[in-house]
């Protein structure tokens, strides 16, 4: 399972960072609708980068709090995720998209979406068992 993860992680940060090339390319400029902060759409990927560095850690280790760093920093990730897929869906993801955001493929945020929520919870599933010994 724990390898699951790492496989999920790498796809998902493949995905995301197609997103994030694909928002770049456009200039990643906020739009009036969206308003996509800066700060989260850099902190998103540098969270789960360090987060995916604190896993590859735990993977080296098999020490249990990597697995729960690894987690917290993935809490991290999911809730600034959310909020940018939320604003998607109002601007991108919806007929008022104006901006950078309009450029997301809809399969790549669906793909980034879906094997990111799948990476949560194999990596809190490994966490509980490699703490429960």
């Amino acid at each position: 399972m724990k390898f699951a993860a790492l496989a999920a992680w790498v796809v998902a940060a493949v995905a995301g960072g197609y997103l994030l090339v694909g928002w770049l390319a456009h200039e990643g400029r906020a739009t009036k609708v969206t308003r996509y902060p800066i700060a989260v759409m850099a902190g998103h990927p540098l969270a789960a980068v360090a987060g995916l560095g604190v896993w590859i850690g735990y993977l080296v280790t098999g020490r249990a709090e990597y697995a729960w760093v690894a987690f917290a920093a993935l809490l991290v990730v999911f809730f600034q995720g959310f909020m940018l897929f939320t604003r998607w869906l109002v601007g991108g993801g919806g007929r008022h998209a104006r901006g950078a955001e309009r450029s997301f493929p809809r399969a790549a945020v669906v793909v980034h979406g879906g094997v990111a929520v799948t990476t949560f919870v194999l990596v809190f599933l490994t966490a509980m068992e490699v703490t429960r010994g």
